[in-house]
């Protein structure tokens, strides 16, 4: 376990920082961050039970707990957003995710609360519009993209605007045995490690395609998925954004043998 994180961005009082192997033998890698801008943060895909111990000690280094103002959840899966009530329990943040999933993630509670705590709880989850929304955190602004589909039907992407970071949730994400901080590098050795995963979690390539012509009109200086390696600069992020586009993916690989009676 490490509980030292990759400092993705430190400026001015704002900083961005990726806690990338917190949990070891849990399964698929996961990273985990945290931003913080003066007295205020947010959680992006605090991740499982597991990992609730060990994020809650090594954020704790760097702000006071009952500052976090928000967790954001890219979607629903138990690698996500599992750990959903030891946060409520333990902080007064809010938790935002697709209002799809507003009325499921109160079952994660119902085994740790009472009813009435978690009718206090409900209040605290946001639930946003297909068309994404816009939080203040401090003097930030961190921006819920639109990313439905990829792989969930009700799924976002969070864009610091301060920072010009895209943590872009399955989006990007690899498969990789080792260094899961480092930056790629190189493209062609890394698309290995993307493949398999993005032919089968991307729901179809014209859904890959809008999502590509949305995040070509933003400034991305960073793509840093929940799994596995980052990608850093226009360049490299452009190489991905092409790879991308022109992957057959979801639905686009379905055959009438794919549906066929065992």
């Amino acid at each position: 376990m490490h509980e030292d994180p990759t400092v993705l961005y430190s400026e001015g009082g704002h900083e961005c920082l990726a806690f990338n192997s917190l949990v070891s033998g849990e399964g698929i890698q996961a990273n985990q961050f945290l931003i913080v801008d003066g007295d205020h943060a947010c959680i992006i895909d605090p991740g499982g039970e597991l990992t609730y111990t060990p994020l809650a000690v090594a954020v704790g280094k760097h702000i006071d707990l009952k500052n976090l103002d928000y967790v954001f959840a890219s979607h629903q899966d138990p690698d996500i957003i599992a750990s959903l009530p030891r946060w409520l329990m333990q902080t007064n943040c809010s938790v935002a995710c697709s209002r799809l999933w507003t009325r499921f993630l109160p079952h994660l509670a119902s085994t740790f609360l009472t009813d009435q705590m978690q009718l206090k709880i409900g209040a605290r989850i946001i639930g946003i519009p297909d068309g994404g929304e816009t939080f203040e955190l401090g003097d930030s602004r961190i921006k819920a993209l639109p990313a439905h589909f990829l792989h969930s039907v009700g799924n976002f992407q969070f864009y610091d605007t301060t920072s010009r970071i895209l943590f872009s949730g399955d989006m990007g994400a690899s498969l990789v045995d080792s260094a899961p901080d480092a930056f790629v590098t190189d493209f062609d050795r890394h698309v290995p490690h993307m493949e398999g995963f993005h032919r089968r979690y991307m729901g179809s390539s014209k859904a890959v395609r809008l999502w590509v012509n949305m995040v070509r009109g933003l400034d991305v200086q960073m793509l840093v998925p929940q799994h596995g390696r980052p990608f850093r600069g226009p360049a490299m992020i452009n190489h991905f954004l092409d790879w991308i586009s022109g992957l057959d993916c979801g639905i686009d690989l379905l055959r009438q043998t794919s549906f066929i009676v065992p």
